[in-house]
Order: C-alpha cells, then structure tokens, then sequence
C-alpha cells in the first residue's frame, strides 16, 4: 500500500510543495463543541507541509436545522467561529490529519486550516471539507470563488447533512455554483473508491450521538448515499457523503466507545479522497 501511495502523491507534490511557502499561517477559531485551547496545539503546528486539512467557513442558512447556533455554544458571527461550520472542529481535523500521516507518505500539517472564501487564498488549500452543509448559504459571490476553484483542478467534501429539507439547503447553493451540473449517484467501480482502499462493501457511518441511541443514522429512513458533481472530464470535483457523519468517524477514532469500524471506514473514505484529489 505505501508504494502505491507513493506513486500517486509523486504526481501532485511538485505543485502542493510550490504551494507551501505561499500558505496563510495557522488560526484558530472557537467553535461550537470546541473553545479555542481544548484541543492541545502539536508541537510542530507551524511546520510548512505538502497538505493540509483545509475546513470550509460559510455562512449559516436561516432555515437551517441549526440555524445560527447550535449544541453547547453558538449564535456568534459566522466569520469568527462558533456556527455551524465549525461542528467537530477542530478535534476531527487533527485526528484525521494524524491518521493520514501515519497511513501514507504524504507530507501532512498537524493542524488544519480554516478557508474563507471571502478572504481568497482557496487555491493554497487544493482539499477543501465542509460539515452540516445542509445548513449552509453561500453568497453568489462565494459560490463563485468555488465554482473558479473546483473548475481550476480544487476538490470538495461535504459531509454530514441529512434528509429532503437539508439536501434542498445544500443544492440551493451548488446551483449557484454549478447552474448546469447536477449531483449524482456514483457506483463502486468510481475510481476514488479504489485509489487506496477498495470500499466496495461501504456503509452509512454514525455519528456518535447516533451510536449511543443504537442506531447508524439521524433520521428514520435515510440511508447512506454516495453523490457527486463531476467537470467535463470525468474529473469527481465534489463528493458528497450524504447520510453519514464521517466527520464524527475521525473525531470520535480513538474514544473506547465509538465502534472501531465506523471509525475504520471513515478514515479510509478520507485518504481515498484525498489521494484522488491529489492524482486527478
């Protein structure tokens, strides 16, 4: 496995360490499960890398589930931490970031970094995550700097959003980044299922609320779904993980009572994107 890893991070290296000395410096933002110094810095935070685990700040849809706050704090400014986009941050960030150091040869940041598509700056961060997409709302012209990013060779995650009423938030914002693209279906013979791990025999990965109440999901009757928007090429430029919380696979990795194999598959999911990302 090491030395097909190799091979694909190989393609993209020469352009993310060209990147590297151009990256904005690390920050921190308060969240709404998080306040800012709960998680430990690592001692090598400020270290340049060849990736990063970039986390996609957005504004909040009024008629959200979450609205403008949620869980143990929430309500602020979405542009200073403590909304919706900031769920699991930054514990899964650096979780999974410490995973994909072990478990490839990629050169990985220990810490994430949050991207404001009003600040610019995106093209630094090739990976883009977003979390509760299903209660996002993109201003036109942050759905432009989006649509430039993925058009330009960029790669998104959304994750964690369920049902008709969340999945009708988030499209409302794809149309304005791709009036003419539509989100699919794609099967188990799509490559990014295959660049490290084969994730054939995939399943909806729980949250952990969800584990402690005995079940996989957050609504009766929403199974796992596996969507996507391509460009022109062929090239996956959006991969939606409907219907299951991968963010709380990597926050939730190493707690005794989160099943290891939703744990397992959520990390695989992640370098597999991350790898396809990376060679595609």
């Amino acid at each position: 496995m090491v030395f097909r890893i190799s091979v694909w991070v190989a393609i993209g290296v020469a352009v993310l360490g060209t990147l590297s000395a151009l990256q904005l410096p690390f920050r921190e933002f308060p969240g709404v499960e998080y306040r800012v110094g709960d998680i430990a810095l690592p001692p090598d935070f400020s270290d340049k890398s060849e990736w990063t685990f970039a986390r996609l700040m957005y504004p909040p849809a009024p008629r959200g589930r979450f609205g403008r706050g949620y869980g143990f704090r929430g309500g602020g400014i979405w542009t200073e931490g403590n909304t919706i986009w900031t769920q699991d941050y930054p514990r899964a960030d650096r979780h999974f970031s410490q995973a994909v150091r072990r478990l490839t040869r990629i050169h990985v940041r220990s810490v994430e970094q949050p991207v404001n598509l009003d600040e610019g700056g995106e093209f630094d961060w090739p990976w883009l995550y977003a979390v509760q997409t299903g209660s996002w709302q993109l201003t036109d012209t942050q759905a432009k700097s989006l649509r430039e990013f993925l058009l330009r060779g960029g790669f998104f995650m959304a994750d964690d959003f369920w049902g008709p009423d969340e999945w009708n938030i988030f499209m409302a914002s794809m149309k304005k980044v791709f009036p003419d693209r539509e989100a699919v279906e794609f099967d188990n013979a799509n490559p990014i299922f295959h660049t490290v791990y084969d994730l054939d025999d995939r399943y909806q990965v729980a949250s952990q609320g969800s584990v402690r109440r005995g079940t996989s999901w957050k609504c009766e009757g929403c199974p796992d779904h596996w969507r996507g928007i391509f460009d022109d090429h062929g090239r996956l430029m959006v991969a939606i993980t409907f219907q299951s919380d991968v963010g709380d696979s990597w926050e939730w990795a190493d707690a005794p009572d989160y099943p290891e194999r939703y744990a397992a598959l959520g990390i695989r999911i992640g370098v597999n994107y991350i790898i396809y990302a990376m060679s595609h």
